[in-house]
């Protein structure tokens, strides 16, 4: 018995040996990638904000900090608090965090490619045949019968990563996966941004609202003038008849105006993810003021918009695929095992002499498939230029929406100036006009016309300040808002951060304010 568990040992150490050193090639080999390792592509990034000149500084240090939860910076209560509703209700955001767990379970299923596969499986088979029979001049025979099968066994097969397809693949799952939290980022950075965009028109709205019930109070006033006017024999009854005209149209402005209210009460319902019907805010005249923005370095841009980061880990994902379309010109290698045991009686099943085993590898190879894996490729790396063009074409939309809002913000305070400075004029030839047509000295035209020039005056001030509040919110969603890449690693676990940016220019970091300061170079 001792003689045949040495000899057993002795005839199993060659296959033991075999497996070693074929395990041991497959895992050298696997580290032999294939196809193009990723570098970022390169962009133009411009030295310097071209609008960022006029009424910007230096930045302090504190600056430079994560912004966070960026609306608390206009210090309204009632923007928080449906901000914090939209954070946890709105269905778009749902769609994208949906998104990013489907790609993080999609990297799952890519590693699961690197282990073996194991399976098990029982069965019997119970089978017949059929009588024959024989016969010659003395005797006749015939046999009929049942068997039955009994078996257990195991499955093993692997296919070593030869040529890195597998670690392509995850990688290419891996960029995925971070696409998809800049993805979740850019969605709710642009809820965010909407409904506070919403939130200051609706506000503006309000304040046209308080401009067009003061309007319409001193049309009022107005028309009684005209009627004691009227009533005195000083007045022309097409005077009253102008005044009651001039009324009637504020009073169908003021009316007009809750219009676009509603509308806008409605979207911002929808963004916090509640029904129209039931969902209201009080009416409230704008008060705010846009407060400084923080901005980073033309160059850092890159880190602080979620689209950017989004569409660079597309051309990541698309350079891996390269790898996995080259790495299908080269064999493949299977390791596969089967052992379990096998008898027609069932109570002997699972004895020694019942077992049974195979072992060997497989080497496989395609000689000819008309193009097909050329035609791959060139497809794979058509798809990679692809988004590579969309990566540059998202970098240039970036920095014109940075440009676009810098301008909008430095024109709008400026025009704001001088408006005021309008509206202080127009009040005051208006009483001046008031006071002639009272001693009558002038017609009520006069008075009309520097009525509707205060009110159009007024009513243009109301609209540039909500203009400035919504382009104000435009900027920090263009400079990215609170995200930065790091936050895309951070959400990813363990995956290999994106490619480093391209070394970045000496400039100042700058920071818009309310006050002009001298002209920075930046």
């Amino acid at each position: 018995m001792q003689f045949e568990r040495i000899a057993r040992a002795r005839a199993l150490a060659p296959r033991a040996l075999t497996i070693a050193v074929a395990a041991a090639l497959a895992t050298l080999l696997a580290s032999c990638a294939v196809g193009p390792d990723y570098k970022r592509p390169a962009a133009e990034i411009p030295a310097s904000y071209k609008e960022a000149a006029p009424g910007w500084k230096v930045a302090q240090p504190a600056d430079q900090q994560d912004r966070g939860d960026w609306w608390t910076i206009y210090q309204d209560p009632q923007l928080n608090a449906l901000e914090d509703k939209l954070n946890a209700s709105n269905q778009t955001i749902a769609q994208f965090a949906a998104a990013y767990r489907q790609a993080r379970a999609l990297v799952g299923e890519a590693r699961a490619a690197y282990f073996p596969t194991v399976g098990a499986s029982a069965g019997v088979t119970r089978s017949g045949y059929g009588a024959s029979s024989s016969s010659n001049s003395t005797t006749t025979s015939s046999r009929s019968g049942i068997s039955n099968s009994y078996n257990v066994q195991l499955d093993a097969s692997w296919e070593p990563d030869l040529w890195g397809s597998v670690t392509r693949s995850v990688n290419s799952q891996k960029a995925g996966q971070q696409g998809a939290a800049a993805d979740l980022a850019n969605a709710r950075l642009s809820a965010q941004a909407t409904l506070a965009q919403t939130y200051f028109s609706l506000r503006s709205l309000d304040s046209t609202q308080k401009l067009l019930d003061d309007t319409v109070a001193a049309y009022q006033r107005s028309l009684q003038l005209t009627q004691n006017q009227y009533a005195a024999g000083v007045a022309a009854r097409s005077d009253v008849i102008q005044a009651q005209t001039q009324l009637q149209s504020a009073q169908a402005a003021a009316i007009d105006n809750g219009v676009q209210r509603a509308q806008d009460e409605h979207a911002i319902a929808v963004l916090v993810g509640e029904p129209a019907s039931t969902f209201s805010i009080p009416p409230m005249p704008l008060a705010a003021t846009p407060p400084a923005v923080p901005a980073q370095m033309p160059s850092a841009l890159l880190e602080r918009r979620p689209d950017i980061a989004s569409a660079e880990r597309k051309a990541a994902a698309a350079n891996e695929q390269i790898g996995v379309a080259i790495a299908a010109f080269f064999p493949s290698l299977t390791l596969s095992a089967t052992g379990g045991f096998q008898n027609s009686v069932f109570s002997q099943l699972l004895t020694l002499p019942s077992r049974f085993w195979t072992l060997g590898p497989q080497l496989a190879g395609t000689i000819f498939d008309a193009g097909l894996r050329e035609a791959k490729t060139e497809a794979a790396r058509a798809a990679y230029d692809q988004d590579v063009a969309t990566y540059r074409q998202t970098i240039l939309a970036a920095f014109q929406d940075v440009e676009d809002n810098l301008a909008s913000q430095r024109i709008l305070e400026q025009e704001i100036v001088v408006q005021r400075q309008a509206v202080d004029s127009a009040r005051q030839a208006l009483a001046i006009v008031t006071n002639e047509y009272k001693a009558g000295t002038v017609g009520y035209v006069n008075v009309l016309t520097a009525q509707t020039t205060a009110f159009l005056a007024e009513q243009k001030l109301e609209s540039l300040a909500g203009q400035r509040m919504v382009s104000s919110v435009g900027l920090v969603k263009a400079l990215g808002g609170g995200w930065d890449a790091s936050q895309m690693n951070r959400e990813t676990g363990d995956m290999a951060a994106p490619a480093p940016l391209p070394a970045a220019s000496a400039t100042p970091v700058a920071q818009s304010g309310a006050t002009p300061q001298p002209a920075q170079s930046n």
